[in-house]
């Protein structure tokens, strides 16, 4: 059976209608037509207009060099959210959209630049303040995945996760309330939970200068708190699982971020870790929230009574 990605014969993927993404506007792309959306994963009209704004302005637009791009910049995204979707090597790109060297080269630059954070931090802002939250969290929710590694992933940064019996590498994650990524770190699945902590609630705390409280289960016990408390002025809550307890119990707080750790899950490319480098595999972390996040925005918002 061929594959949908492949144009029928006398079918065009072009279609007349105007892009406004920057390239379009100031670059290159005018060369290259629109590609006509065909997958799930394709923004729909509601979803660009929701994400348009809060892309990052290119270099190349702010004077300080680079070669004005030559695709489109909805094509880009909507590529890089196909792969992290269904998980497909970079060179599998379907053709019609633009060539994987160059989606590549995009991924490549955010994710070097910080500017896959900096989109997904927008986006996550005006999540909260669509649900009538502050955009600058006050509290969060802590916790860690192990996720076993591709033969790709090198020695330097795989280990054991003794308790999980998992051979490969493991998501350190802060997120907020609502279930919303605050931070991220990955690492060899044999570092300890609290050591990641350290470094990963300096680096929430220095981003989140409102967050105040933060929820971990008893893996994250010990000087931790001590140390959250008098260097990050941050609340460190224990949450336990009681000794009496019998078979599944959904504790309080914890279940929010074993719900990202869920949509993580079902995001094929983030089923393993395939990544050779670790800021490869957090910046698909981020690009994953991104595709919850944008679906979540082009939703019509609810009326209250």
């Amino acid at each position: 059976m061929p594959q949908s990605s492949v144009p029928v014969s006398g079918q065009s993927t072009l279609v007349t209608r105007e892009c406004d993404c920057l390239a379009h506007r100031f670059g290159n792309a005018a060369d290259n037509g629109m590609r006509q959306s065909r997958y799930p994963t394709d923004m729909t009209d509601a979803e660009w207009a929701a994400v348009r704004p809060l892309l990052p302005v290119p270099g190349w637009l702010r004077g300080r060099g680079g070669q004005p791009e030559a695709y489109c910049h909805r094509a880009i995204l909507d590529a890089i959210g196909y792969l992290v979707d269904n998980g497909i090597k970079w060179r599998a790109m379907p053709a019609d959209f633009p060539p994987w060297d160059r989606v590549y080269a995009f991924f490549r630059r955010w994710r070097d630049h910080w500017l896959v954070k900096e989109f997904h931090d927008r986006l996550r802002a005006k999540v909260r303040e669509r649900l009538g939250r502050d955009a600058e969290p006050s509290a969060g929710v802590i916790d860690s995945q192990s996720v076993k590694a591709d033969a790709v992933v090198g020695s330097d940064s795989r280990g054991f996760d003794g308790g999980k019996l998992v051979n490969g590498r493991k998501r350190h994650v802060v997120v907020d309330t609502l279930g919303l990524l605050l931070g991220v770190m990955v690492t060899a699945a044999d570092v300890g939970d609290r050591t990641a902590a350290q470094v990963l609630l300096r680096q929430v705390t220095d981003t989140h200068h409102q967050l105040e409280l933060v929820w971990a289960d008893g893996g994250y016990t010990g000087p931790l708190v001590a140390h959250c408390l008098t260097v990050l002025a941050l609340v460190l809550a224990i949450v336990k699982r009681s000794d009496d307890m019998r078979g599944f119990v959904v504790l309080p707080k914890r279940w929010i971020v074993e719900r990202l750790f869920a949509h993580l899950m079902r995001t094929r490319r983030l089923a393993r870790d395939f990544e050779r480098r670790t800021t490869s595999a957090e910046a698909m972390i981020y690009w994953s929230m991104i595709l919850l996040m944008t679906r979540r925005l082009a939703r019509p918002h609810p009326q209250r009574a």
